[in-house]
């Protein structure tokens, strides 16, 4: 007869689980893990805005080399009149603390100055076609990374890690590839006078699309997207109509209307208000860093679509360049960063592996992977969301 407490330990050998044995995962299922729906989605919607961005530049290109309508500030103008229509004024039909009014009396200067930011960073970018050569601005409209980069980590208190600035290194390095792409098929480089006033414009284009896609993913993920949109609109539309008085009332009137212009003035304008509209949705999910990595690929688009068009000539290159960017953005992708944690700007931290809602004031280190809920809404109305 087994006495009590042995017949206990028995007890307990017996109802040890048989699978304690971990097996490390195999080379397959780290791939499946990696390339996950998640992924894929994220990879497809950054195509989308590149598709996008591909479809503004080719009706650009036929209104000024076909019909010499050069406007960029109307071409603005009609988007954020057009943002103006269906956003703000969805703002003011709103009750609460989310009318038009409401916000306006809290940060109506924020708004201005962002739309202020916005507008200037389209301008500034496509002015600089006029001095500086296309293989400069492609190069130089890279810059737009490291500010967002910067930007992020010290206002959006977002830290990386060592896989995603390869990843943004791979994705410059198939930019550089296309750049050469370009210098070896010999395509039009542009004027090229004034080259260093054109090289400082695209800079400063860069950098103030930086500020204003750092800003939008502050908005979009705190606030509101039908927020972000209708102040731009109201603000974009007010202050580039100003611009647009001033500086181009003689260019429009030039133009020869009739309804191959109209529609290439439609076409335009739909392009960008996709964008504009669309963009929010993404980086919502992403972040402004991804969505720039994303956005190297319309200029390969749109020469894909020049090939047909345009009659581009063609190099091998090109498509090294964007496999080594679309390369590029699945390391990025494959790791998600997180946010540093700091109460003042987020209220609670969870764990992704783990259930239970940590709050910021426990102690410990903060897991790598998080997700947040921001101040800006009720628990209800916001659910959590994963920084990728």
């Amino acid at each position: 007869m087994i006495p009590e407490h042995q017949n206990h330990v028995v007890t307990t050998i017996e109802t040890i689980p048989h699978e304690t044995v971990t097996t490390s995962p195999t080379l397959l299922q780290k791939i499946r893990r990696v390339f996950n729906r998640e992924l894929l989605l994220t990879l497809a919607l950054g195509q989308v805005l590149s598709l996008l961005i591909c479809g503004i530049g080719l009706t650009s290109k036929y209104l000024a080399d076909d019909y010499h309508a050069n406007t960029p500030v109307f071409q603005s103008f009609l988007n954020y009149i057009l943002l103006f229509l269906v956003y703000t004024t969805t703002l003011a039909v709103r009750q609460g603390e989310e009318n038009l009014l409401a916000i306006l009396k809290r940060r109506w200067w924020k708004y201005m100055i962002l739309g202020l930011i916005d507008i200037e960073a389209n301008y500034l970018v496509i002015k600089a076609y006029q001095y500086t050569t296309l293989t400069s601005i492609q190069l130089l409209d890279c810059f737009i990374i490291p500010v967002v980069l910067l930007l992020s980590w010290f206002f959006l208190l977002v830290r990386y890690k060592a896989v995603h600035f390869v990843g943004v290194g791979v994705c410059l390095l198939g930019m550089g590839c296309m750049v050469g792409a370009d210098v070896l098929v010999g395509r039009q480089q542009g004027m090229g006078d004034h080259k260093l006033l054109g090289d400082l414009l695209v800079l400063a284009g860069a950098t103030l699309y930086g500020i204003s896609n750092v800003c939008e993913e502050f908005i979009v993920k705190n606030l509101s997207r039908v927020e972000f949109l209708g102040m731009i609109g109201l603000f974009g539309s007010f202050f580039s109509g100003i611009q647009l008085a001033i500086m181009e009332h003689k260019e429009l009137l030039k133009v020869q209307w009739d309804w191959q212009i109209g529609l290439l003035y439609i076409g335009f304008s739909a392009c960008m208000f996709g964008l504009y509209s669309f963009m929010p949705v993404v980086i919502k999910r992403t972040s402004a860093t991804a969505i720039n990595l994303s956005l190297l690929t319309a200029d390969l688009y749109s020469l894909f679509c020049g090939l047909f068009l345009f009659q581009y000539k063609f190099s091998g290159l090109y498509l090294v360049s964007f496999f080594i960017i679309v390369l590029g953005l699945v390391l990025y992708s494959s790791s998600s960063t997180y946010v540093a944690q700091d109460p003042r700007v987020y209220k609670q931290f969870r764990n992704v592996a783990s259930n239970p809602v940590t709050d910021t004031g426990t102690a410990g280190p903060l897991e790598p992977s998080v997700t947040y809920t921001s101040l800006g809404q009720e628990m209800e109305e916001e659910p959590h969301i994963r920084v990728a």
